[in-house]
């Protein structure tokens, strides 16, 4: 997202960790499990494990939790059936939503999905008229309080970024998705820490949210966000900092 409204994005992440830890942690796992059945449980040689691994460690899930999801997912349990779907939504205001969902049950996870977007001022759109505006990049945040400018950016460009940014809450950085893991790991090897890394779908255009529908644009995001099935929401929204 464009601005700061993807730091917006992940400052609710970090704050309701505490209010919903439980309900964060349970996505998580199943993540890890569907991840893990799929590709195994080494994470160095499963990506998709990889970057289920890189949102626990920002949400400070336990070991012990992620240990018993890898078991789970390699365990030979055939009666774990996932399969990955996306979601194209329109909300308040002509904002474009991508949503990602994990289901075992296609038909259930789609009546649910079109509830709430009908709940919320939101409506599933036609395929391919959301996913048009966006592309698949590795997106990388950095506090501003966590490097410099200067440095920062000469470590990513230096390491294969395609982009850097300078906001008010800090820098994005974006890469094309095989260069993400060198990217990111070239980062953190100088000790800068990245609250947020993840290969994202990242709008190609934003669109600007009025105070007046700013309310319930969040309050749709939220709705996908908190249901079982979503893994992920990608939005155009450009919110207003109020």
């Amino acid at each position: 997202m464009a601005g700061h409204s993807k730091w917006a994005k992940v400052k609710h992440f970090k704050g309701a960790l505490d209010a919903k830890r439980g309900k964060v942690f349970s996505k998580l796992s199943k993540e890890i499990t569907i991840a893990a059945k799929i590709g195994g449980g080494d994470p160095g040689m499963n990506p998709r494990l990889r970057m289920v691994l890189l949102k626990c460690r920002a949400a400070n899930m336990p070991s012990d939790n992620i240990d018993r999801a890898i078991k789970r997912g390699t365990g030979g349990d055939d009666s774990i059936h996932y399969e990955d779907l996306s979601y194209e939504v329109y909300g308040p205001g002509g904002v474009a939503i991508l949503v990602e969902v994990s289901t075992d049950n296609r038909n259930r996870t789609a009546a649910e999905i079109r509830s709430l977007c009908t709940k919320h001022s939101g409506a599933i759109a036609t395929a391919g008229a959301v996913s048009r505006l966006f592309h698949r990049k590795g997106q990388i945040l950095v506090p501003r309080d966590a490097a410099s400018e200067d440095d920062l950016m000469a470590i990513a460009l230096d390491a294969g970024a395609e982009d850097f940014q300078a906001g008010p809450d800090g820098y994005e950085i974006l890469t094309e998705p095989a260069s993400f893991e060198s990217v990111h790991k070239a980062i953190e090897a100088k000790g800068i820490k990245c609250p947020d890394a993840q290969i994202a779908f990242v709008p190609t255009t934003t669109v600007p949210v009025s105070a007046a529908d700013a309310p319930a644009v969040i309050r749709l995001l939220e709705a996908l966000d908190d249901h079982e099935d979503v893994k992920e929401t990608h939005s155009n929204a450009d919110l207003p900092d109020a």
